[in-house]
């Protein structure tokens, strides 16, 4: 088995007018991708009133009385903010009046943060009412269900829900009126997005739905939800399912010219057989996405009875298929080449050593992590606070895992914003072999496939250690029905080894202060390889962003004595070709900004070396210059290595305040690199445009 590990690198990207949201690259490395904040150094502690709810612990529970306490304080500050809250009459919301006999009522308008990912009902809320909206049996029939995710609203329906309704419970977000806030009794109702996709009539639309009212169990159509607007996107195709990887690889399996194909190379037994599915992706006319294709790749087991065999170590090389995802038929075929299948090894395969005729490691001692007292972390609900750090957690079938509202509490001058959203939106691995069929593997793996419907139940196995957090995730299958991934996201501390020291040299004494950092993070499968994605929070005020990349590389066969110029010979008759990846991050900054508005800048940071003269006398001058980005086309930048280009996003009307009073945040990506690639001629950048510049800073 081969494995790789690559840290991902980070662009950033200016607050937006609008909705505020971002697209820039993110480049792979093998260095991780920093946010540098505030350079203020606190020490870690760990006090029992600081204690998490609703989490899987590894050493101990927590204690009745510990709950009891939360409950008590909630209530304290909910009856505080009733006394000093006046409410008035709701915001307009479209009148309901629901038979309640036989249903459960789960969620009132105001019990889910705006923020919040989709419930389970809800979900099952917004598919039964796009299904029941379809004309004929026959177009409900035919619906797919790709994607239901929650419709994020305005940004003032979320400084209304933190000011009054939900912690952090900040009144000063909201902006001064005269005579005072007027306070609405409860929020407005949240809304779905749905992307769905017609079978029959290949068409692909997106709905807009209102969750008026979501019960525990829908009857005779008895959902609450409301159609506000659906359209058909013309010349798309959503994300592929599993439903029709599976599908796919059975039509493949038997196609006859391909049993027979197999059967020349010795392979008569298709249970050994792999197909995976990948996107045709756009290398001609004949890949326009008015058709729904697949160009599987082919691999093969040698034992059909060893589930944990890995059969991507034996590639089956020189056969076309090319599959009709709609109508599941193989549409074009053609064996083109005759490669040996590479000979079986069993110390390919990633079981324990011992299986395989090893012998595992046994001079490692029992490392422990403990934390006595419990974590330094708080949850309330989605809501995360830790070391003056506090944000919401989401996740999204494509993106995974996103970090909401994200602010630093600052001393006397209370929380600041830092950021509205963060989030990874796509992942493009291109391959450098120009032969078949390496030259057309260009995968969108968010979204071809989807990050998040591709993430791990950490139940299964998972790296986290201590004291851990765990939050479930909910998505819709192919055909409407609700699937949970309990155990999706994991939020845990880490010790960070250093973070400050010094020691002086006249009277000896030293003093050091250790890191700790908290992580949030996920784990996905797709196809081959596995991505750990992490966001890391650090007590100096800095956020780091970390991918972590392993799994299995994606091989190639080859003529014995034969090596490959686009790729590394790994194993006789095997070689990894080149390939990189780009991870594209979405970066909606907002410091020291209110929600709404729109009060950053991104300047751009260039080492120079001063010219020899009267200002450089001693020729050993340089200094930073920095530039205003104030146009996207200005934004749309590279990296410079050797001016030690960086950017920094800041408040611009705090410019004019005294240095210490000014937030900026320095954005880097230590290790750089470009994409290697023609790009005049490589059609990979007619679907991934992200990729040309980084950053690419919009508004």
């Amino acid at each position: 088995m081969a494995t790789t590990s690559e840290k991902a690198t980070l662009c950033c990207i200016n607050d937006t007018k609008k909705s505020n949201l971002s697209n820039l690259s993110m480049r792979s490395s093998r260095q991780p991708v920093s946010v540098s904040g505030p350079t203020t150094t606190t020490t870690t502690t760990s006090t029992s009133d600081l204690v998490a709810q609703d989490w899987i612990v590894t050493t101990n529970s927590n204690t009745d009385h510990q709950q009891q306490e939360q409950q008590q304080q909630q209530k304290k500050r909910a009856s505080a903010m009733a006394t000093l809250i006046t409410p008035v009459e709701s915001i307009p919301e479209p009148s309901t009046n629901p038979p309640t006999k036989g249903l459960q009522i789960m969620m009132r308008a105001q019990s889910s943060h705006p923020l919040d990912p989709l419930s389970a009902a809800e979900i099952s809320v917004a598919v039964g009412t796009v299904r029941a909206a379809g004309a004929t049996p026959e177009v409900r029939d035919s619906m797919r269900f790709i994607e239901v995710v929650l419709l994020e609203p305005d940004k003032h329906v979320v400084a209304l829900a933190d000011a009054y309704f939900f912690p952090p419970f900040q009144p000063s977000l909201l902006p001064k009126t005269k005579g005072g806030p007027v306070i609405p009794s409860k929020l407005p109702p949240r809304r779905a997005r749905l992307v769905v996709y017609n079978k029959k009539s290949n068409e692909t639309s997106i709905w807009i739905v209102e969750l008026t009212e979501v019960h525990a169990a829908t009857r005779g159509g008895h959902h609450r939800g409301k159609v506000i607007t659906s359209q058909i996107v013309p010349d798309v195709q959503p994300p592929m399912d599993a439903v029709e990887y599976a599908e796919c690889e059975a039509v493949v399996k038997d196609f006859p010219p391909f049993r027979e194909a197999m059967k020349k190379r010795g392979i008569e037994d298709m249970d050994l057989v792999m197909v995976d599915p990948w996107c045709v992706g756009y290398h001609s006319d004949s890949d326009a996405p008015s058709r729904r294709l697949a160009k599987p790749l082919i691999f093969c087991r040698t034992e059909s009875d060893c589930p944990m065999e890995n059969g991507y170590a034996r590639p089956v090389e020189g056969i076309y298929v090319v599959v009709d995802m709609q109508n599941m038929v193989v549409v074009e075929f053609e064996d083109r080449k005759l490669v040996p299948l590479p000979p079986a090894d069993p110390l390919r395969n990633y079981t324990s050593g011992e299986t395989r005729g090893g012998v595992d490691r046994s001079d490692v001692k029992p490392l422990q992590i403990i934390q006595p007292e419990g974590p330094s972390f708080r949850v309330h609900g989605h809501f995360v606070e830790w070391q003056k750090w506090n944000f919401r957690i989401g996740f999204t079938p494509r993106e995974g895992l996103v970090i909401y509202s994200v602010a630093y509490t600052d001393g006397s001058r209370g929380r600041r914003p830092v950021a509205h959203r963060l989030s990874f939106v796509e992942m493009v691995v291109p391959y450098g072999d120009p032969n078949e069929p390496h030259y057309r593997k260009n995968a969108f793996d968010a979204g071809e496939d989807g990050l998040g419907k591709n993430a791990h139940s950490l139940k299964k196995g998972c790296d986290c250690l201590g004291y851990i957090k765990y939050f479930d995730a909910h998505f819709t299958n192919f055909t409407g029905g609700v699937e949970t991934t309990e155990n999706c996201v994991c939020l845990h501390e880490e010790d960070h080894g250093m973070l400050w020291k010094h020691q002086d040299w006249r009277t000896g004494l030293a003093e050091v202060r250790r890191s700790r950092r908290l992580t949030v993070s996920f784990v996905c499968t797709v196809a081959n390889y596995e991505y750990g994605f992490f966001w890391h929070f650090y007590q100096d005020g800095k956020i780091e962003a970390e991918v972590k990349l392993t799994g299995i590389l994606s091989l190639g066969a080859v003529q014995p004595g034969e090596s490959r110029k686009y790729g590394t010979t790994i194993a006789p008759g095997l070689y990894a070709p080149v390939h990189q990846h780009f991870f594209v991050a979405r970066m909606d900054m907002a410091v020291d900004c209110k929600p709404g508005e729109t009060f950053n800048q991104v300047v751009e940071v260039n080492v120079k070396v001063e010219e020899p003269g009267k200002n450089n006398v001693h020729s050993n001058a340089f200094y930073a210059e920095e530039e205003l980005l104030t146009s996207e086309l200005d934004a749309m930048r590279d990296c410079s290595p050797l001016t030690a280009r960086h950017w920094i996003v800041r408040h611009s009307y705090l410019l004019i305040q005294l240095i210490i009073n000014r937030l900026n945040y320095y954005l880097s990506h230590t290790h750089r690199a470009h994409s290697l690639f023609e790009k005049r001629l490589y059609l990979v950048f007619r679907r991934g445009l992200s990729l040309l510049y980084r950053p690419w800073n919009v508004s």
